[in-house]
């Protein structure tokens, strides 16, 4: 949200507040009049720049970091070489990790350039206490560390670091580098600044964390335990964002069909989603990600009599073997994950459904990967993210017997991959010639002619067009399949 605080009314003199968002609000004062003179020392604006690794919700806590900072009055770049640097880690996979590290040598390069030159390091990484005691011992020139649980403590970190890199300090704890990472989660704060990428679209959380515990992955651990926001805060926010021009929303957490089990007055998702449809000037609802093992009939119906819940569902496979699944700890069957597809289809016939599938799991003989080729084949999938299993430090997964050679791996994936394409291109080609409404982007990358929109199902069209076209929604008859995308015309 957008938020009108004058903080230079803020007496940063006074003892800070003990309530929050007030003290955050306190410290971004503080803050402000440290760039403040910043800026005159140096004779212009000081600059930051964020980089952010990995899924929606980073991107989404990312608008939340880039807010706070322009109130406190950066500049935003796209450089590195900036006065201060920000890196909204991923830790989902070790190779996330390892690209996080390769750049923080390139960083301190800058530094030393820019002695004043500030480095921070906040995301799910950060909350693995290997990784600090790495950065601490590798990487000591870095400011700033900070992890999922207290995101909206920027400002009151951000205001130490700047204490510690000028010397201010006290003691031997001068020009170290802030380090507050939290094992468990703590409140949700509302009303902190944020700034959208987009005028037209915008992710909002509805919760945080997951309680499911896959065998292979980390979230849990650095994400914290499921917290659902009150219903009427997330209302709250969509209702502003739509009085600001804002048609599509995405809700975001890490199984959103679990939502609201933990509220003082549990609420379903589906009901969420009835009462987001009600919201007046939204034009779009997606969410994700949705978890076979909660998706309910209410919801199904729901989807089925919405007239603003986009016909796209995100549903995980992950494999379609039941030896696998157990061993995952997915808590469903392959003949339940599939019954749910027929379900929805029936339900929706116009639905696009798309999924993730790990290859390779630990354990996996052929006849488990055939299994998972035949619910590709009977399911239909539209589009499908398909991955190598890549052991997980931290997770059951990584201590499981009989990891599977990296050759057989790398030829079930190479067969998945071209069942899910030629499943995947089968179905696109199915609507050509059909005119769909577009919500429009961006102006295309590569042709500065045309633009680029998604569909209701989340295809991806480009069409001949003026940048005066973004963020509207338009019918658009789609001339040419391009096996993963359309090029179409405006009528």
């Amino acid at each position: 949200m957008d938020h009108e605080i004058d903080l230079d009314k803020i007496d940063r003199n006074s003892e800070p507040p003990t309530e929050e968002p007030a003290r955050q609000y306190y410290f971004m004062a503080k803050c402000r009049q440290r760039v403040l003179e910043l800026a005159q020392k140096n004779g212009r604006l000081p600059t930051a720049c964020i980089q952010t690794f990995g899924c929606q919700m980073n991107a989404r806590d990312s608008e939340k970091l880039t807010g706070i900072l322009k109130l406190l009055g950066y500049q935003a770049v796209e450089t590195e070489e900036a006065d201060l640097v920000l890196y909204n880690t991923c830790t989902v996979r070790e190779n996330a990790n390892n690209k996080v590290y390769g750049r923080l040598g390139v960083l301190h390069g800058f530094q030393k350039k820019n002695p004043g030159m500030l480095i921070a390091l906040c995301g799910c990484m950060m909350q693995e206490p290997s990784v600090v005691e790495k950065i601490k011992k590798s990487y000591p020139f870095v400011n700033l560390i900070f992890g999922t649980h207290n995101l909206y403590r920027f400002a009151e970190l951000l205001d130490t670091a700047f204490e510690n890199a000028l010397g201010e300090g006290r003691g031997k704890g001068a020009r170290r580098p802030v380090i507050d990472v939290w094992k468990d989660a703590g409140q949700i704060v509302e009303d902190l600044p944020n700034e959208r990428k987009y005028a037209f679209k915008s992710g909002v959380n509805i919760m945080y964390g997951c309680d499911n515990f896959c065998s292979y992955c980390i979230v849990p651990y650095v994400r914290g335990r499921e917290r659902s926001r009150e219903p009427e805060e997330i209302l709250r926010e969509i209702g502003a964002l739509a009085a600001d021009g804002v048609k599509e929303v995405m809700l975001l957490g890490q199984n959103v069909n679990s939502y609201g089990k933990g509220l003082s007055r549990p609420m379903t998702f589906a009901r969420l989603l009835q009462e987001v449809e009600g919201v007046e000037g939204l034009k779009r609802i997606r969410f994700m990600t949705s978890h076979p093992k909660d998706l309910s009939d209410e919801l199904i119906d729901v989807m089925r009599r919405s007239e603003k819940i986009c016909s796209h569902l995100h549903l995980p496979l992950q494999s379609g073997s039941d030896a696998v699944l157990k061993r995952m700890n997915r808590n469903y069957t392959k003949e339940g994950y599939l019954r749910l597809v027929e379900k929805l289809r029936g339900a929706m016939p116009k639905l696009a459904i798309t999924t993730d599938i790990i290859v390779g799991f630990p354990g996996e003989t052929e006849e488990d990967f055939l299994e998972t080729l035949d619910v590709v084949r009977k399911a239909e999938f539209d589009s499908a993210f398909t991955f190598l299993y890549s052991k997980r430090t931290g997770t059951p997964a990584a201590a499981m017997e009989r990891q599977v050679p990296t050759e057989d791996m790398k030829r079930r994936f190479s067969l998945l991959l071209k069942e899910v394409q030629e499943i995947a291109a089968r179905k696109a080609a199915l609507l050509s010639g059909s005119v769909q409404k577009v919500l429009v982007e961006q102006v295309n990358e590569q042709d500065g002619t045309l633009v680029t929109g998604r569909m209701e199902n989340n295809s991806v069209v480009h069409l001949p067009g003026t940048k005066e076209l973004i963020g509207t929604i338009i019918d658009v008859s789609l001339e040419e399949c391009k096996g993963f995308y359309y090029m179409g015309k405006a009528i």
